[in-house]
């Protein structure tokens, strides 16, 4: 850890001083990395105001630029233990960066695709359409005449992610040393998922590819689209698509006096979000207005794929079970799912875990399925196994993130329409699936016997 410290000794600096010009000084002390309290407004035992530390972080993040901006929107996906007052601040976190050169982009680009960009485009537009943190994009035309939208990253951006995540890995190591919450939540674990997450999301052929896969699901459906990846002009730093062009989705007046139909558009997003997540297991990860476009014929199309959930069948089903169960009032139901899940240790007190749980579920018994935020639901869930020091996996709180945010447009669109009750055709084929005699078959490891267990407290999907 004193090699890694002495290496990145400047950018360690700037860390350290983010925080402690933000009055952090008293946990950069917990971590040992300063001598004194001094400055610190963050004493362990000041009634803390939630909102305000969450606007500091939020400062702090948003200074330290990309590697911590990604970290901050990451963790406002975490509503399992990050307090509500914090999440809406890291929410607000964007990539507030300006363009570089345009002498940099064509050399990145020459570089990568091996030829002057005269003689691989016809034309490129020299002012970049978006700007991010890791990469902006621009319009070029191809020889085929074809409109494309092109990501370029940024110049020496990965060096510099990579410092950020060695640090990272240190602090969590810190943490979890020094502070009993940080050991619970297995914050270098955390800090380890996510430096996969943002590896991958520096890695522009692992984008391309995740957008070819999401938009197989849909291949036959006129109503949906994934811009196509142009795979001869992109590389891991370049990648080239067809440029679409349209409303964004959370644009409602414009859709209205355009003559679009909200109310097909918020069926449409939200069954595709549904046949994603429950049907392939495989969906996009950030699914927010600005990926969202909404094309003539009220055509909803997806962008931007370098954050994607991923499900396995058994977790697709937990998932499933857990929300069905908290729909239908059934506690036991839902710590069965639980304790399948794993998740249900010796150190759990059992007793104030169920109370919790029939609280909440009667929140949500016999209440019509118009009045129920599927996001809502399973982040209130998550919340009460965090009071329980329940770790709930990190694929399920990303789901959570996705799933509130698309019902957060969808309810702009067409204020009416039940996630709920779409969900439940969704719902239905999973259970029909998992019990037919061939699913069941190439499942490895199961007796006849096991299979008996579940169907007892299976969910009843149909109201039929």
């Amino acid at each position: 850890m004193f090699r890694k410290r002495l290496k990145h000794a400047h950018r360690y600096q700037e860390i350290i001083n983010a925080f402690l010009k933000n009055g952090f000084g008293y946990f950069i002390y917990r971590l040992g990395l300063s001598e004194s309290k001094a400055g610190s407004k963050l004493q362990p035992d000041e009634n803390l105001n939630l909102r305000s530390i969450g606007e500091r972080l939020h400062t702090i993040l948003q200074s330290l630029g990309p590697t911590f901006i990604k970290l901050g929107q990451i963790a406002s996906t975490r509503r399992d233990f990050v307090p509500d007052e914090i999440v809406r601040e890291l929410e607000k976190l964007q990539d507030q960066v300006t363009p570089f050169p345009f002498d940099e982009v064509r050399k990145i680009v020459e570089a990568e695709l091996g030829d002057s960009l005269e003689n691989i485009f016809l034309e490129f537009n020299e002012t970049p359409l978006a700007t991010a943190s890791i990469g902006q994009v621009h319009t070029a035309r191809l020889p085929s005449q074809e409109v494309v939208a092109i990501k370029v990253q940024r110049p020496d951006i990965l060096p510099t992610v990579e410092t950020d995540l060695e640090i990272l890995d240190d602090l969590a190591r810190l943490m979890e040393a020094r502070i009993s919450w940080a050991r619970r939540y297995q914050i270098r674990k955390m800090i380890d998922e996510f430096a996969k997450s943002l590896r991958a999301e520096l890695d522009y052929n692992y984008e391309g590819r995740n957008g070819e896969r999401i938009a197989k699901q849909f291949i036959d459906d006129q109503g949906f689209k994934v811009p196509r990846i142009h795979w001869e002009f992109s590389t891991k730093r370049v990648l080239t698509m067809d440029f679409i062009q349209g409303i964004k989705v959370n644009h409602y007046k414009q859709l209205d006096d355009e003559g679009y139909d909200r109310r097909q558009i918020a069926e449409r997003l939200a069954n595709s979000m549904l046949h994603q997540i429950l049907i392939d297991g495989f969906y996009h990860g950030d699914p927010h207005p600005g990926n969202i476009i909404i094309l003539p014929g009220n055509v909803v199309a997806l962008m931007d794929f370098g954050m994607v959930g991923r499900l396995e069948e058994e977790t697709k089903y937990q998932f499933a079970s857990l929300v069905i169960n908290l729909k239908r009032g059934s506690t036991n139901g839902l710590i069965k799912t639980l304790s399948d899940m794993g998740l249900l240790t010796d150190e759990i007190d059992m007793a104030p875990l169920r109370g919790d749980i029939d609280e909440l579920r009667n929140k949500y018994y016999d209440i019509p399925l118009s009045q129920i935020s599927l996001g809502g639901a399973v982040n209130d869930l998550f919340t009460v196994a965090n009071r329980h020091q329940v770790q709930i996996p990190p694929e399920f709180t990303m789901l959570g993130k996705a799933l509130l945010t698309m019902e957060a447009i969808v309810e702009g669109l067409d204020p009416n329409f039940s996630i709920m009750k779409a969900a439940e055709p969704f719902g239905e084929r999973l259970f029909k699936e998992r019990y037919n005699p061939k699913t069941l078959q190439r499942m490895p490891g199961i007796n006849s016997l096991s299979l008996l267990k579940p169907l007892p407290n299976c969910p009843r999907i149909s109201r039929k």
